[in-house]
């Protein structure tokens, strides 16, 4: 008994003399860096999930991992317009931002969008923690709610439409990721369709190798097709994922050299 005592004491005794060592450590050496330095090293991290958790660490991560320079962000409640890299709707941030700039959608409520062409490398991010949480709005009378002419990504975001597309793909290799897709249900879902690619049609102008859409984890609702394409692009590597209350879909839409038809899903 007095040996299982002594032997008791001593790990207590050995674990007092590691806090005490832990203690004297410094809390973390990347908070001795500057905030430039610091910034620069976010500027590295895949915006969603990992420059996103960073501004949950404390107050400064926050600061420097929102920063403008990182992305823009776009707040339907802002007042104050001359904020640097915040806007009130995502027309005006599409058109300001930078090429590869990325654009922090806030969420909550609804963010109205039509037709807003996308000429730029760019990449929209909802801000919430579920794609439920941000959501775009097409009304009727627009052909999509948004048109890509250029290398894109979404993520972490439900776009809506009425009517037409919710995503008008024209040029460009267009990444979905984590996102919703819901057209109108009957009875007029036969003029809806999610997602529409032309890229690699008839007009020569606009074809280029690169150009595809490739869809990750994406829930995809209503419309009479879940994609449409023209031209040289093919649906290809189709991914379903039954949920309990949802479809989760993966497939790329990309050349085949050996297939130059329409085809749709």
């Amino acid at each position: 008994m007095k040996m299982a005592m002594e032997e008791e004491g001593g790990d207590k005794g050995k674990w007092k003399r590691y806090l005490r060592k832990q203690s004297s450590l410094p809390v973390s050496a990347i908070n001795n860096l500057d905030d430039g330095c610091l910034m620069h090293i976010f500027s590295f991290l895949p915006p969603i999930p990992d420059r996103y958790n960073t501004a949950l660490v404390c107050h400064r991560w926050n600061y420097l991992a929102c920063h403008p320079r990182l992305w823009l962000r776009v707040d339907r409640s802002v007042k104050d317009v001359s904020e640097p890299g915040v806007f009130p709707d995502i027309e005006t941030a599409v058109s300001t931002a930078r090429p590869g700039d990325t654009i922090l959608i806030a969420a909550g409520g609804s963010h109205q969008v039509s037709n807003i062409q996308i000429k730029k490398p760019l990449c929209l991010i909802g801000g919430g923690e579920l794609p439920d949480d941000t959501t775009l709005v097409c009304s009727r009378g627009s052909d999509s709610a948004l048109e890509f002419l250029s290398t894109c990504k979404l993520a972490n975001l439900t776009v809506k439409a009425e009517l037409g597309c919710c995503l008008l793909h024209r040029k460009g290799r267009l990444t979905i990721d984590g996102c919703i897709l819901q057209c109108e249900s009957n009875p007029l879902d036969y003029l809806s369709c999610p997602i529409v690619s032309t890229a690699g049609g008839a007009d020569s102008s606009m074809t280029n190798n690169g150009d595809g859409v490739f869809v990750s984890q994406t829930r995809i609702e209503g419309g009479a097709k879940a994609v449409l394409t023209s031209g040289d692009l093919v649906l290809q590597r189709v991914r379903v994922v039954y949920a309990r209350t949802s479809l989760l879909f993966w497939f790329d839409v990309e050349q085949d050299d050996q297939i130059s038809r329409s085809e749709s899903i």
